[in-house]
């Protein structure tokens, strides 16, 4: 008998910018297709997305949510899910990614009465507000989009006393859906006892440590570590770490002419046989035929992911 097939989780790094570390995707051009895509992913950073149109679904993970037109979606990073419109639909969506803590830099940190419902929010919030529940928060996030769309007179300075007001807003309405999960969803929340793991993961996938690093610092044994990350990330701790290791590596390999030695060691693998065979089972392919094949894709977008659809496609197709 066969094994059922894994789900797969796709990486995807946002570059925000040091300075104000805010992105806006928005425009006639920001559809998601009916296309249901095969894989899950996650970001970097936070995501809140607002549906401009039409409805559809989102997964995390088993659990399907859906969306209509005027919902507001708040998203964590690593927080695995997929976005996809319903039959024949096409929805407009603009997205939001920001680093909170950078931008606020500090705001809601350890002084705050706030900081550990903050905390638990931003690492593990995944969100679809109504517009009619949640009116205040919806304009607020319209607001931000007009801000950093059009860059008015001191428009970095309203955006983040936006920010500032909608975080509060979110905070008393994750503090609500808190306090009512029973005792077994409030258990199955408590497994984001992982994050220290994925951020430490995240920033020194690099350099060599072991699970029983990883499972301390989370302050589980490493049986129960394993079985929490395997649970919420779909595959094991050490695949999770070589998965980094790769798509960092595939940056360096567009971005730079270093060598595939090189690159093997930046990105943390010990040999580059073993590099070559990891990269090759992620990705498809040598780390060098990878590389051929990316120096003809210039200016890759976003919209090459599964699930995209540029608006003069839907034009054609009505």
């Amino acid at each position: 008998m066969s094994r059922p097939r894994k789900t797969m989780i796709e990486y995807r790094n946002y570059e925000l910018p040091l300075n104000f570390p805010v992105l806006v995707l928005t425009g006639e051009e920001w559809y998601i297709s009916e296309v249901r895509s095969g894989k899950l992913h996650f970001h970097n950073c936070l995501e809140i997305g607002i549906c401009h149109s039409d409805n559809g679904f989102l997964e995390f993970g088993e659990e399907k949510v859906p969306f209509k037109e005027g919902d507001v979606t708040v998203i964590s990073r690593n927080v695995p899910h997929t976005t996809y419109s319903a039959k024949g639909k096409s929805s407009l969506w603009s997205y939001i990614y920001i680093n909170p803590d950078a931008l606020l830099k500090g705001l809601y940190g350890g002084a705050s009465p706030y900081s550990e419902l903050y905390s638990d929010m931003i690492q593990n919030v995944q969100l679809v507000l109504s517009r009619e529940k949640n009116s205040d928060i919806y304009y607020i996030v319209k607001q931000i989009l007009r801000e950093m769309v059009e860059k008015e007179m001191n428009y970095q300075i309203s955006v983040k006393g936006l920010f500032l007001a909608l975080f509060m807003k979110l905070l008393r309405v994750y503090s609500e859906i808190r306090n009512k999960k029973t005792p077994d969803e409030q258990s199955h929340e408590n497994a984001i006892v992982i994050a220290p793991a994925l951020e430490y993961i995240r920033e020194n996938y690099m350099t060599e440590f072991g699970i029983e690093d990883l499972s301390n610092m989370c302050h589980l044994s490493q049986t129960h570590f394993r079985r929490i990350f395997n649970e919420i990330m779909n595959t094991s701790p050490l695949d999770y770490l070589n998965t980094i290791r790769i798509l960092q590596a595939c940056i360096l390999l567009r971005t730079t002419e270093d060598s595939i030695l090189s690159v093997s060691e930046q990105v943390g693998f010990r040999s580059v046989s073993s590099f070559n065979r990891h990269f090759s089972d992620k990705m498809g392919s040598q780390p060098s035929e990878w590389r051929k094949r990316m120096v003809k894709i210039d200016n890759a977008s976003i919209m090459k992911y599964t699930g995209w659809t540029r608006a003069e496609k839907l034009s054609e197709s009505t």
